[in-house]
């Protein structure tokens, strides 16, 4: 139901843009996510955008740095990621959850596959 895509093997500084495709009815009703889990780590959250208006978060680790986004009319979640750096390393997932202001893993309930981000010093 979440197919996220996009990834890949990068060097610190470049970008790279994810993907998110969602088959979900009434995708506008929710919030949507992207986490990340790295090597030895727990789940993280990195960023989240509410279904209302005025809601967009991000973690502090890539505030500044990570944009995301959503197109409603084509159900598709997106996350700019500029100047990466290595500790961005790990896989990301996409995720809907049903509550606005949405940010911890527990309030997401429909998660996608993953798609693995490797950045090179």
């Amino acid at each position: 139901q979440l197919q996220a895509s996009g990834g890949g093997m990068v060097q610190a500084g470049d970008s790279l843009r994810l993907s998110c495709a969602a088959s979900l009815d009434r995708f506008n009703l929710y919030t949507v996510g992207w986490f990340r889990l790295a090597p030895g780590k727990e789940r993280e959250f990195v960023a989240a955008k509410d279904y209302r208006a005025y809601g967009t978060y991000y973690s502090d680790s890539v505030k500044g740095r990570f944009t995301i986004s959503r197109d409603n009319a084509k159900n598709m979640v997106y996350l700019q990621m500029n100047s990466l750096k290595p500790e961005d390393t790990g896989v990301y997932f996409c995720a809907t959850s049903p509550r606005s202001r949405a940010r911890d893993t527990y309030e997401f309930d429909n998660w996608g596959q993953g798609t693995q981000v490797t950045v090179s010093s």
